[in-house]
């Protein structure tokens, strides 16, 4: 009786197996359709491409096209339709299935900004248009995977630690970071967590950032500055326990940030908020180093006073634990710091490439 129960335990677990693989396999495969909003943008853009590179064109994409040439991200990309995010949202609130059927909403549009003042614009595009979207998704069983942002952690005095569950004792420094925190507690509050999945994206660089100005990374800024001055400039440091150049960032290449959204799209039981970065703090020096290496020239770093307007937002070490993410069976090796500069530089910035540019040249 106790082998015949095994058996049947056994049984019962491959068929849940059985049905978690059918489920990650159909999600994201060429015949299942995909929202993505904020297409056009950085994350959003490189997430399309892949999502191509995997054979899936059947993709319909959203973003703010504005006065800037956001829109050449995705000439090189394949999707089914483009659609403005207030038309979106507004047809999606009079006929759920206006759009036809989605398996996947990817809602990683919304004013990304640090430094932006305009508090009822943020609130209403980052915190009120998720919060439609998500209830929209929820009640037509999209897997809605939404981009939250490593700025909810404020300046890491009470961790970066994506399990912890009192998330009210987090202190974002900026506008940015509260309204990407104040949905995480709406998620929470309305028990929607446990059904969605939230990326806390850390310090993210790679190619199709061109449009972001002075929210571009340093790498993208630096290779400006090493063509026309022949150095990168760093800020100064104001604490005594970090020399200039020594404050740390979790930098996490693009491509795998995008390999870990997906990875968790396709897990079905993964849900509630997960650190996206590379798990390792590296230097402003390092980074700098490494792009001056990548492009053959000696180092040259000049540093420069800090703005006051940023002084007292500024984040002097950031690393992500990404042990809740491995714990999705994510096994994919990151891309070092210097590999993915070198990549980026050479294959990108040089060139003047987009994501898609690259095949077939």
């Amino acid at each position: 009786m106790t082998k015949l129960l095994k058996t049947s335990a056994g049984q019962r677990n491959s068929a849940r197996a059985a049905i978690a693989s059918a489920k990650k396999e159909t999600l994201l495969s060429s015949k299942g359709r995909a929202l993505v909003t904020g297409a056009a943008g950085f994350i959003g853009s490189a997430l399309v491409h892949e999502l191509n590179a995997r054979g899936i064109t059947r993709i319909v994409v959203s973003d703010h096209l504005g006065n800037d040439e956001k829109w050449r991200n995705l000439a090189p990309l394949a999707f089914e339709d483009f659609i403005p995010p207030d038309r979106l949202l507004e047809d999606l609130k009079q006929d759920a299935g206006s759009h036809g059927k989605f398996l996947a909403c990817f809602h990683l549009g919304a004013c990304s900004s640090t430094t932006v003042t305009d508090a009822a614009y943020v609130m209403e595009n980052n915190f009120g248009y998720t919060k439609g979207l998500c209830r929209w998704a929820l009640a037509t069983g999209i897997r809605f995977i939404y981009a939250s942002s490593a700025a909810t952690y404020g300046d890491g005095s009470a961790g970066m630690d994506d399990k912890n569950e009192n998330l009210r004792a987090f202190r974002p420094l900026n506008l940015y970071g509260y309204s990407k925190h104040l949905f995480d507690l709406y998620a929470r509050n309305e028990a929607m967590l446990p059904k969605i999945v939230g990326l806390k994206y850390f310090n993210v660089f790679g190619p199709n950032e061109y449009h972001k100005g002075d929210m571009r990374s340093l790498v993208c800024k630096a290779y400006d500055q090493i063509v026309t001055t022949g150095k990168i400039r760093l800020f100064k440091s104001y604490k005594p326990e970090y020399a200039d150049g020594a404050q740390m960032r979790d930098f996490v290449y693009v491509k795998d940030a995008v390999a870990m959204t997906l990875h968790l799209a396709e897990t079905p039981a993964a849900a509630g908020l997960y650190n996206i970065g590379a798990g390792v703090a590296r230097t402003w020096n390092d980074l700098a180093n490494a792009l001056f290496s990548a492009l053959n020239i000696p180092p040259n770093i000049e540093f420069i006073e800090m703005p006051e307007s940023i002084k007292n937002q500024y984040q002097y070490y950031t690393c992500a634990d990404i042990s809740k993410l491995r714990s999705t069976n994510y096994d994919a090796p990151r891309t070092t710091l210097e590999d993915a500069v070198r990549d980026y530089a050479v294959n990108y910035l040089k060139p003047g490439r987009r994501l898609g540019d690259e095949i077939g040249s």
